[in-house]
């Protein structure tokens, strides 16, 4: 006689955790491929999107804002509003709309890779060449 765990049958299959890792390490490398991109049209090295820490620090910088934005990013419920406003002024300095700054907060691994391998500019506005000659 057979016992009912030796029996039982697995919810969930092998196959499907499978897909899933395959699934969700796709949507990494999109979006770090996509980070990438956006931080070269930037002026800024490329690999600085893929460091965990220094890849928020180089964000704040691409979008113009302070220092202190960096710092907010460590603090919870500011750090959503912090991420909030960097993707806006991101979005801002590739001559986007809020909507699609809203996108890169909400649905980073698709608006980033669009961002980056898209026909976008980034548009400095605050290092422009506007000085006396």
């Amino acid at each position: 006689m057979r016992s009912a765990l030796g029996s039982s049958v697995s919810i969930q299959g092998a196959n499907s955790t499978n897909i899933e890792l395959f699934v969700t390490l796709g949507g990494i490398v999109l979006l770090f491929a996509g980070l990438w991109k956006v931080f070269e049209k930037a002026g800024k090295p490329g690999w600085a999107g893929i460091i965990p820490i220094y890849n928020l620090y180089v964000l704040v910088k691409i979008s113009g804002n302070a220092w202190y934005w960096f710092a907010l990013f460590f603090v919870p419920v500011i750090n959503f509003f912090a991420t909030l406003k960097v993707s806006i002024d991101i979005a801002g300095k590739f001559n986007k709309g809020i909507l699609f700054g809203l996108g890169l907060t909400f649905l980073s691994f698709i608006f980033y890779p669009l961002l980056g391998f898209g026909g976008y500019q980034y548009n400095d506005a605050t290092t422009s060449t506007g000085g006396i000659a």
